[in-house]
């Protein structure tokens, strides 16, 4: 059964708390990594990404060492890990050891983590306390390098299917700030923030970490980069990049926020869904507590749907807007839950 992140942040915060190790299953580039970063940060531990694909058996059992006191052959412990008696970095709650890759490792190397993820052990040493689990790995079905996982490690696991879900995407990439004409574009296409098939013949595709470098480039680049069209082919593909490439040029015929503030009952309400969502993000990037009360009398304008969408986004990039009188008495007027 497959799940939206926001199911998956909590199913994973339930298996820690339970003390069971939870496997994220997913297509590349769909998010999973991201997740175990957002639930490391959200819980205050600190992130150890240990990728067991490249790991060697020794890595997770421990080293052998000689005691030539005791006369007797041990296993030392990696510093990777965090054990009992050690104390957390200030700042910080605890770890979260993070197994990356983990049905990319080799049979040996899946054998060797048997013990550290149902016992917590590392040779005869116990992990510490604070010290949470998760793993992840790509799909069998994806193309990617998988390994066969063994039927005892899958049994030590708790399992999920992380699946794309646009809108909960689209919160994400406000909320971290990615451009406006992104979103814009993902809220017009949805299904166009994941567009991964294994027999892809493109040297890459759109998904959650793409759409995150294609921010990256344009905020590089800049608006007007002659190369824009080369540049985001590089991260989406040529068939996404051209076609977000058109859509972005809408906005250079949108009436500005300025010309919305002089003239909100006078400038033509567009009719084409594209025109309308390019404009609805650029309102929402734009409004402040100073023109938001200007903005509202053109936004009552739109289509109830693009209204309830203006002022989502508006909200999700500004959240103190949300107790702003306009913003209010249209909550009130038209019985709508911005969330």
């Amino acid at each position: 059964m497959q799940v939206k992140p926001s199911q998956a942040t909590d199913m994973i915060a339930t298996y820690i708390r339970a003390q069971v190790v939870p496997m994220i299953h997913g297509s590349p580039g769909i998010g999973k990594s991201q997740i175990v970063h957002d639930i490391a940060k959200q819980y205050g531990l600190q992130l150890i990404d240990l990728r067991l694909s490249q790991c060697d058996p020794t890595d997770l059992a421990g080293f052998p060492q000689i005691d030539q006191a005791r006369q007797k052959a041990g296993y030392l412990p990696m510093d990777t890990f965090p054990l009992e008696g050690e104390a957390p970095a200030p700042g910080y709650n605890g770890w979260l050891l993070f197994f990356d890759e983990a049905n990319s490792a080799p049979k040996a190397v899946q054998a060797a983590a048997y013990k550290i993820i149902l016992d917590r052990k590392v040779g005869q040493a116990s992990l510490h306390k604070n010290c949470a689990m998760v793993a992840a790995g790509n799909l069998e079905s994806d193309g990617a390098i998988v390994e066969e996982m063994s039927t005892a490690l899958q049994s030590r696991m708790a399992h999920l299917e992380l699946a794309v879900d646009s809108k909960e995407w689209v919160e994400w990439a406000q909320d971290k700030g990615l451009n406006h004409k992104i979103t814009d574009y993902i809220q017009f296409k949805p299904g166009n923030v994941y567009t991964f098939k294994p027999d892809h013949t493109d040297r890459t595709y759109a998904c959650p970490r793409t759409w995150e470098f294609a921010d990256r480039v344009m905020k590089t680049a800049g608006d007007g980069n002659p190369l824009m069209m080369q540049l985001l082919t590089g991260v989406v593909g040529e068939g996404i990049a051209r076609e977000f490439s058109t859509f972005c040029k809408v906005y250079d015929k949108l009436p500005k926020p300025a010309q919305l503030m002089a003239n909100p009952d006078g400038i033509e309400v567009p009719k084409e869904p594209s025109i309308l969502y390019a404009l609805t993000g650029t309102i929402s990037h734009n409004a402040t507590a100073d023109n938001l009360s200007s903005l509202m009398k053109f936004v009552r304008r739109l289509p109830a749907e693009f209204q309830v969408v203006t002022l989502r986004d508006t909200i999700r990039r500004n959240k103190p807007l949300l107790a702003h009188p306009d913003i209010r008495e249209w909550i009130a007027t038209s019985a709508a839950d911005l969330f």
